[in-house]
This record gives C-alpha cells, sequence and structure tokens, in this order.
C-alpha cells in the first residue's frame, strides 16, 4: 500500500509530542475520575470516551485560527488518537488500580480472614509487594509519602510482566493483522467512529484539513443520542426534569417459583450507542446473538420444567445444564483455533521466510517485520514463563497459565475486529479452568497464588481490562490501513506511548493512593475494587481449604460448545445463506446478555429493514447516523466528566 507523499504518514514528531503529553496530562484526571471519585471511566470503556472525544473537539477547532497554525493533518489526529487508545487505559481502577492492590491486600486483610495467614499468605513470593507492615498500612489508610524504596522491587517485575504481556500479544496481532484486515476483511465497527469523525476538506493546490461530518444524519444522531442520555441524568439531579427511561425497562419482574424462574427479570436496554454498534456489525451476527441468547433462555425454562431447580436466570445461567458459561469457554477455545487455521496459510508464509535460504516475504508496509515480530513475541513469552517460574510454578503450568493469557488478549482483539463486542466479558475466567480436568488439588499453592495475583491481566471485563490494549492496538492498525498512515513507525510510538502510560500511571497512582488511602477511594467504597480484592485472597485460601474434584460436566459442556462453535463456523463458510454465526453463539453466552439482548433484535430489525427495502447504498447513507449515536453518547459522557472535575466529585 502506497503511504503517500508523506513518508512519516502522519506519524510526525509534533503529533508524537502532543500524543505523549496529552498521556501524562490526562493520567492524573484519569485517575481523579476512575478511582478517587469513581465517576467516569475517561480511557477504558467500549467505545473510549477520551479519544474519541479530542478527536472530535481537535476536528472541530481546526479552523480556527490558533489551531490553523498548527496545521494538524488528519493522519497526525489519528496518530494522537492511536496513542490515547492503546496507552490511555493503564490509568485505570481495572488495570493499574487492580494490578497495584493484587498483592499486597494479602498482606493486610491476612490479619482479618484468618485462615489466608495459615494456608497461602507465607507462600507469597516477598517480591510480589511490599511487606513491612508500615508501608503495608499506610497504603490502605494513606497521609503518608509513597515510600519507593520498598516498592521499587515488585514494580520491576509487575511492570516487566504487564509490558511483556503487551508485547507478546502486540507481536501476535502483528503477525496477523494482514490477514485479518486484508484477506478476511473483519468488519472493525468502531474503527469506523474515528474513520466517519474526520473527513478532509481543501481543494486542488489548497492545504487539505481536518473537517468534522457534513452529512445531516450524523449530526441528527449525535443530536439525538446527547439529547436523550443528558436529560436522562439531569432528572436524576433535579427532579423536576421529566426522566427518559433508556434502561433498564423492566417488563416482566423475577419469579423464584416454576419454570418461568429460567427467565429471570425481563429487561429492556434502548441506549442509541449500543443499538448502533448492533446496526454497524454484520446481520447473522446481531441475528444470532439475541437469537441463541432466547434460545439458552428456553433450555434453562425446559429444564426447570423437567424437574430443575427454580431461580433467578443468573443462578441457572451460570449453574445448571447445558451450562452456557462453560459452553461459551468452549466456544473462545474453539473460535481461537478456527481463527489460526483460516489464517495458516498466510503465518505459514510469514514463518517460512524466516528461514535460511527460503526467500523473505515482503513485510515492508507491515507494522514490524515478520523477524522482529517472531523474535518479540517469542522472547517475551519466554520471560513471562520465567516470571512463573520465579514465583514457584512449575514449567508446564506457567507454559498453560501464559499460553492462556496471551490467548485471551488476542482472541479478544479478534472478536473486537470482527464484532465490536467488547463491552460483553468473556463467559469463562482464566482461573476457572485449571480445576476442571484434574481438580483443584492437582496445583501448587504457589500457583494459585501466582494465577489470582495475576488476575487482573486475563480477566475480560467489559471492554475495561488488560485486553483493551492489545486490541485498541488492531484497531489503530486498520485506521493506520484506512488512512494510508506509516504503520512501521506507528508500531513503534504505539509501544513508546505505552511504555509512557505505565511509568507515569504507576507514579500517578501511588502517589493518590498514598495520599488518599485505600480506603479513601470512592473506587474501593462504591464495592468493585473491594469486591475482587478481597473476593480473590478467598478464592485462594477456599481452594486450599476445600479443593474441588475434577469437573467432568464442565468439561462436556465445554467440548459441546467448541464442536458447535465450529459447526457454526463451518456451516457458515459452505453455505451462502446460513443465518448463524459462531461469534454470535459465543456472545449469547457471555454474562450481561440478559441486558444487552434487546439491543440486538433492534440494530438487527433496523438492518434488516434498510437492506431490504434500500440495498447496500442505503445502508451505507444510514452509517453516519449510527456514528453520530455513538459520538453523542461520549459527549455526553465527557460532559459529566466535565462537571465532576468542576464540582471535585460532587455530582
Amino acid at each position: 500500500m502506497a503511504q503517500g507523499t508523506d513518508r512519516a504518514g502522519g506519524v510526525t514528531r509534533r503529533a508524537i509530542l502532543i500524543a505523549l503529553l496529552l498521556l501524562v496530562g490526562l493520567s492524573p484526571v484519569a485517575f481523579l475520575l476512575d478511582i478517587l471519585w469513581n465517576k467516569s471511566a475517561t480511557f477504558t470503556g467500549i467505545p473510549a470516551m477520551a479519544p474519541v472525544v479530542l478527536l472530535f473537539l481537535f476536528t472541530a477547532l481546526a479552523g480556527l485560527p490558533i489551531f490553523r497554525r498548527l496545521g494538524l493533518t488528519r493522519r497526525e489526529l489519528f496518530t494522537i488518537y492511536s496513542v490515547l487508545l492503546v496507552g490511555g487505559p493503564l490509568v485505570s481502577k481495572s488495570i493499574l488500580g487492580f494490578m497495584l492492590v493484587k498483592s499486597i491486600h494479602y498482606h493486610y486483610f491476612a490479619s482479618v480472614y484468618r485462615d489466608w495467614q495459615n494456608t497461602f499468605v507465607p507462600q507469597v513470593p516477598l517480591w510480589f509487594a511490599p511487606t513491612d507492615p508500615a508501608v503495608v498500612e499506610s497504603f490502605f489508610l494513606g497521609e503518608s509519602a509513597v515510600p519507593w524504596s520498598h516498592w521499587w522491587v515488585p514494580l520491576g517485575a509487575w511492570s516487566a510482566f504487564t509490558v511483556a504481556v503487551f508485547v507478546c500479544a502486540f507481536c501476535t496481532i502483528v503477525l496477523l493483522q494482514r490477514q485479518w484486515i486484508t484477506h478476511e476483511r473483519l468488519s472493525f465497527p468502531f474503527a469506523q467512529v474515528p474513520l466517519e469523525l474526520v473527513r478532509e476538506a481543501g481543494g486542488e493546490g489548497a492545504p487539505s484539513r481536518p473537517v468534522l461530518p457534513r452529512a445531516w444524519l450524523f449530526w441528527g444522531g449525535l443530536l439525538i443520542s446527547f439529547g436523550l442520555t443528558t436529560i436522562g441524568q439531569v432528572s436524576e439531579h433535579i427532579p423536576a426534569v421529566p426522566p427518559i427511561n433508556l434502561g433498564p425497562i423492566i417488563l416482566i419482574q423475577e419469579s423464584k417459583v416454576g419454570p418461568i424462574a429460567g427467565m429471570g427479570q425481563l429487561v429492556l436496554w434502548l441506549f442509541p450507542w449500543m443499538i448502533a454498534v448492533a446496526y454497524l456489525i454484520p446481520k447473522d451476527l446481531s441475528f444470532s446473538a439475541w437469537f441463541f441468547y432466547w434460545a439458552l433462555v428456553g433450555i434453562t425454562v425446559a429444564g426447570i420444567a423437567l424437574g430443575g431447580d427454580p431461580g433467578p436466570v443468573a443462578d441457572n445461567w451460570w449453574t445448571t445444564f447445558p451450562a452456557p458459561k462453560w459452553q461459551g469457554g468452549g466456544a473462545i477455545f474453539a473460535l481461537g483455533l478456527w481463527s489460526l487455521w483460516i489464517a495458516r496459510r498466510h503465518l505459514g508464509q510469514a514463518f517460512r521466510s524466516l528461514l535460511p535460504g527460503r526467500p523473505r516475504a515482503d513485510d515492508a508496509e507491515e507494522p514490524l517485520s515478520y523477524r522482529f515480530a517472531t523474535a518479540g513475541l517469542l522472547l517475551s513469552f519466554l520471560g513471562l514463563v520465567y516470571f512463573c517460574w520465579a514465583a514457584g510454578c512449575r514449567l508446564w503450568f506457567g507454559l498453560a497459565l501464559i499460553g492462556g493469557i496471551v490467548g485471551y488478549h488476542v482472541v479478544w482483539a479478534r472478536l473486537r475486529a470482527e464484532t465490536g463486542l467488547g463491552f460483553l466479558i468473556f463467559p469463562l475466567q482464566l482461573q476457572f479452568i485449571p480445576r476442571i480436568p484434574f481438580g483443584t488439588a492437582a496445583y501448587r499453592v504457589k500457583e494459585w497464588v501466582t494465577t489470582i495475583s495475576a488476575r487482573w491481566a486475563y480477566t475480560p471485563g467489559g471492554g475495561s481490562s488488560f485486553d483493551v490494549c492489545a486490541g485498541n492496538a488492531l484497531e489503530t492498525f486498520k485506521i493506520a490501513d484506512s488512512a494510508q498512515m506509516n504503520k512501521r513507525r506507528l508500531s513503534w510510538v504505539l509501544l513508546l506511548g505505552f511504555v509512557v502510560a505505565l511509568v507515569v500511571g504507576i507514579f500517578v497512582l501511588l502517589t493518590g493512593i498514598y495520599h488518599y488511602g485505600w480506603f479513601g477511594l470512592e473506587a474501593y467504597a462504591s464495592g468493585a475494587l473491594a469486591r475482587d480484592a478481597i473476593r480473590d485472597g478467598g478464592r485462594i485460601s477456599f481452594r486450599l481449604v476445600t479443593p474441588w474434584p475434577p469437573d467432568p460436566r464442565g468439561m462436556t459442556a465445554m467440548g459441546v460448545g467448541a464442536v458447535f462453535a465450529v459447526f457454526l463456523g463451518m456451516m457458515r463458510l459452505r453455505l451462502w445463506w446460513w443465518p448463524f454465526h459462531p461469534i454470535g453463539y459465543m456472545a449469547a453466552t457471555c454474562w450481561g446478555m440478559y441486558w444487552y439482548w434487546s439491543a440486538f433484535l433492534i440494530g438487527w430489525a433496523a438492518k434488516t429493514v434498510v437492506l431490504r427495502y434500500g440495498g447496500l447504498r442505503l445502508y451505507r447513507a444510514t452509517v453516519p447516523l449510527a456514528i453520530g449515536f455513538i459520538v453523542g453518547e461520549l459527549l455526553n459522557r465527557a460532559l459529566w466528566a466535565f462537571i465532576a472535575l468542576v464540582t471535585r466529585g460532587e455530582i
């Protein structure tokens, strides 16, 4: 692909400098909003608020004289957007906020939960977190300077782990991105947002400048989405303003008895941005998501009617046969292997070119050379396995754990690229898998400690956990491909931005935590961080005191899910009219689909009508409306983030 006349392809020094300065400047803002006040996630979440809103503002202001002098181009704005998209999520309660407390809380809460001290705390590696009682206590109570001398070793270890996980997933995605972008032509729904949001203006001989879309449907969608969501939130603070309830709208109350208990509470979610995502993704995918959800609910209802225990749908969803969560876990593994199988020719060509005497593949336009990406993948993977071995894990366990973590990151990136379903939580988290074939007693105490201590690195949590960084990197490659940017330069800038965000984020978070105290953070008081931290210590202790046996039922359900996902994939390849998508089946097993099914249904129905009566031409003409819905939602989030900053978290 030609890079145009600009060799930098938009990845210029000034764009890089602006992006890094924004990362540094917005890190304290992210700490205040997301962790101290628990008001807004600026970088995390799908779609991410800060990068899109800043892109919107920069483009809107590009015509003003003071900004016109900067002369930022469309591709330079995409460079800034990309760096914020990849590095920004680190400063959040779900990533660095969780990582910093993950191991140190063992030593603090062991005085409350005595069984911790008797079961696993003595086997927590000393380099996982500071152990000095005064340092630990001041972390949770605050009003103290950061005791950096006690933190250097733990920070060095976990920072190396964080960088290695990202590099390993990043290099894997580099090797696969050409297959996914060019050969399979995945839809990349969220990449359409910046590409549609920033257009280029300028006639012949005149310098081009970025401009916002002029389509009236875009602005109509933006105003509708912004207006509905803003009025809904204003009504929460001013009772005189009539509320606009976009969800949850309760249609049927939860029942405790009878087969109807399998339905749980029937609710509608009508958020415009979510409907817009369902409109942008492939039609067979949106159909499959809501269809298989109700199919599995129907099976649960039938199971209760045949003698199963009635209960809320959340309980049945996780515990009754055919165990949708285990089916979803099997589907994830199958879809990951299926993706590699489809990409086998591309990967084979890339790897064969590395052998002596073989002609090198043309990788000049790849984000990294195949040789460098392969070396980065292998070295970072081995470094992660060494981390596990140093923590007391057996070699085979370290290989399995790291393979699972990196695999989750890559599969999540693929799913988001194809479907945009980054806001769904994976149905089966990695820490549950080891007990299925062998039971919990087959593993060492330090292996459980390492697995749970690294849980922040592999918990797919609705677009707010660590896997979002690699997924966002894949999205930036799609943007660079469409905008003819220099991918090689962009890759190095993304890696630099990630490291800068990590260093600055650790400094900001530790300084803030030791000043306010962990117990002084609203993110703790709201229950999210406290629940996860304490529950994870309890998980380790419980599994050691009460070992779980092997779970043949879980293995069977995972096998069923894997086979069914592969079957759906094969039928989709062989029959052009096949209406079911394997990822839709996996999405139906995810936690939260009992909220989102209505948005998928509405988006699917709208797209079906448009394509049926207006064809592809009408659909393309209405895409700006969907983009406007998404941007309007993000502008509303930005408005309330600004209000929270002005009121110091009071509103």
